[in-house]
């Protein structure tokens, strides 16, 4: 069912654990790893860095480039990945289905572009995809490497929305070719705000486009799911992975555990850990 490149268990690099994935890549228990965009300069990437990349493949993963909003992709932000996927030879570059800021520059009205700083979700309508489209297409044609879409974790759900999640990004594969990262937590995250059912969004997702799948951390407080990228992963969301394995079969996409804080190879090892063997337990049995 998946077309992707990048297979087995992945972490996504931080320097804290810039020796500790170096040992993994070498022992051949990393997959592949992923890094965040703007954290780094092309030309001036760390060694270590370079260094895993010669290993295993290394994706560039982009935060602020909001492809889901009103102004087109900006030419800085799409050189910077491109020159990023050149460098480590990367497979292909990564962003998010979101929008994060309110203008591409200053207008009359504010004196400065009103920056979000989180991932938003767009509104799921016809009159939005076609924009998303749009975006996505200009984003293609400026990359040396594929591009694909990562499904947020939204805490709200839009009152204009036409489309459920899957079927919107099924639209959008099938409208550009681009391909999907797939994010459980994400998923679970979304559906636990929204009171929808996880494992039945999960099965509305084109899962031929996706290159490869996301999971990360987080922790109930007072009822509520915080998706926090600092915590260890829950059961509800690893168990979401493992019907995702299960509808792929014997040859799933690889899976990146995320950490963006508490950022420690004590933390990190139990996890990744946990993640090698869910991809190694057959489908169907208890994670």
């Amino acid at each position: 069912m998946s077309h992707s490149s990048l297979r087995g268990a992945a972490v996504a690099w931080r320097p804290p654990l810039a020796e500790y994935l170096l040992a993994q890549a070498e022992a051949g228990r990393l997959g592949f790893s992923e890094i965040v965009a703007e954290n780094h300069r092309p030309g001036a990437l760390a060694p270590q860095l370079l260094d895993l990349a010669t290993r295993v493949p290394v994706v560039p993963h982009g935060v602020t480039l909001g492809l889901g909003g009103a102004d087109a992709p900006d030419s800085t932000r799409l050189r910077r990945l491109a020159d990023l996927a050149t460098e480590l030879a990367s497979p292909l570059v990564s962003e998010h289905l979101a929008f994060v800021r309110a203008a591409d520059g200053p207008d009359p009205i504010h004196g400065d572009v009103l920056e979000a700083g989180h991932l938003l979700p767009p509104p799921r309508t016809r009159d939005s995809l076609d924009v998303l489209c749009a975006n996505v297409t200009r984003a293609q044609e400026q990359l040396p490497v594929p591009l694909a879409i990562e499904n947020i974790a939204a805490l709200v759900q839009w009152p204009e929305n036409e489309f459920a999640e899957g079927d919107y990004l099924a639209e959008l594969v099938e409208r550009t070719g681009v391909r999907l990262v797939l994010d459980v937590a994400n998923l679970f995250a979304s559906a636990t705000a929204s009171g929808g059912d996880a494992g039945a969004e999960l099965r509305r997702f084109p899962l031929a486009a996706v290159a490869y799948v996301h999971i990360a951390g987080g922790e109930f407080d007072s009822g509520l799911y915080l998706d926090t990228h600092g915590h260890n992963m829950i059961a509800p969301a690893v168990d979401l992975l493992g019907e995702l394995l299960a509808l792929y079969g014997g040859w799933p996409p690889g899976v990146l555990l995320e950490r963006d804080s508490d950022v420690t190879v004590d933390a990190v090892a139990g996890e990744f850990a946990r993640l090698i063997a869910a991809l190694q337990q057959p489908a169907g049995t208890p994670r």
